[in-house]
């Protein structure tokens, strides 16, 4: 039985990376890893002291959370994103947004013939979650082209993984419209949308792009890279409670629960936005370092205006420029992990340490 789940999958594409990780291990001064992006930074220090205080946890966590968490999450989305009016019944805590992603579609009650989109060149969990429910999936360039027929889920992502593109303003607004229209449920996958170095990127749940209702959107949020809490497994919902309410109450049967001291965390990393500002400082000294390093080795940075992530071509197939750099000791991501349109990019992470960023400038 489970064999046959697992054979709705695709290749889980970082095991594709391993001959490649090898090599570059090899190198004399050591492997500089910038392909998965996971936040090599210390968890600041005010969230460790909020999780180790609620330590002594011993009962079951809710899954709609703390009213103190959700008082963070409402509080958030309001002074962060511009949203008004928004509730405790406007929030709800996940277990990190790669759970969301992957489980959405079966969660919703998608099924054969129901059909979710998402860009062209996107993370790939998001088909991996339309896999897991059976459902149809297809691409877009532009969401407004699709044909709405049993279009059920319409994934959005700005800042984008792996270009790093951000969506104007007019852009989601046309694009929410048009959704609403044909009645199509729009995810707006904005984790990164605290990291925009050469734009502003604006939530779907802005008055300006909503028109101040939720009705039909839903934000997916994480503090995974704000706040290098990937470990923690810390990320929440924001948007309309017509779709959060039954998700609450799915994610109870399932017990999909926050753990009680990551929720203590998650309040604290919400109320303060020094630490934030302090790691936006690292990543824009490593991104320089980084950018002006592939430059000058050849390369063309296209979009990467936000994000943790430079997209970055020499124009060859990605696995000659991944089996180049991996000779230097450096590992990326090829673009192809993110769909057919990426197969002569990489994605080079901003995710390493001040040392091993600059090991990498001087190698290249």
């Amino acid at each position: 039985m489970s064999s046959a789940v697992s054979d709705r999958l695709p290749t889980f594409p970082w095991d594709k990376l391993e001959p490649y990780k090898k090599t570059a291990a090899a190198h004399p001064d050591g492997i500089v890893d910038l392909s998965v992006g996971t936040p090599v930074d210390p968890v600041p220090e005010l969230i460790q002291k909020a999780l180790v205080a609620a330590a002594d946890s011993p009962g079951y966590p809710t899954v709609w959370g703390t009213p103190e968490l959700r008082d963070a999450l409402t509080g958030w989305v309001e002074r962060r994103l511009g949203a008004r009016d928004i509730t405790h019944r406007h929030v709800l805590p996940i277990v990190g947004s790669k759970e969301l992603v992957a489980w959405l579609p079966t969660q919703l009650g998608l099924g054969p013939g129901d059909k979710v989109a998402y860009p062209r060149l996107a993370y790939p969990t998001y088909e991996v979650g339309a896999r897991l429910a059976r459902a149809e999936y297809e691409i877009y360039d532009d969401p407004t082209d699709l044909d709405p027929t049993n279009l059920k889920l319409l994934w959005l992502n700005s800042p984008s993984n792996p270009t790093g593109r951000v969506l104007s303003k007019e852009e989601l607004t046309r694009t929410v419209a048009w959704a609403r229209e044909h009645g199509v449920l729009i995810f707006s996958d904005e984790c990164y949308i605290e990291l925009g170095w050469e734009a502003d990127p604006v939530s779907v749940l802005h008055p300006d792009v909503c028109g101040g209702s939720y009705e039909g959107i839903v934000s997916v949020h994480s503090l995974s890279k704000r706040s290098n809490l990937a470990g923690y497994r810390a990320a929440f919902l924001a948007g309309d409670p017509e779709v959060l309410g039954p998700l609450l109450q799915i994610r109870k049967h399932g017990g999909m629960m926050t753990s009680a001291p990551t929720q203590a965390a998650v309040v604290a990393a919400l109320g303060d936005d020094t630490h934030v500002a302090e790691q936006r400082e690292r990543y824009t000294a490593r991104r320089t370092a980084l950018r002006e390093a592939l430059v000058r080795h050849g390369f063309r940075i296209e979009h990467s205006e936000a994000s943790l992530y430079l997209w970055a071509t020499c124009g060859e197939s990605c696995w000659d420029t991944v089996a180049h750099l991996a000779d230097l000791g450096i590992l990326v991501a090829p673009g192809d992990f993110y769909g057919t349109a990426g197969e002569t990019f990489v994605r080079v992470a901003l995710t390493a340490t001040d040392e091993r960023v600059a090991a990498a400038a001087a190698r290249l």
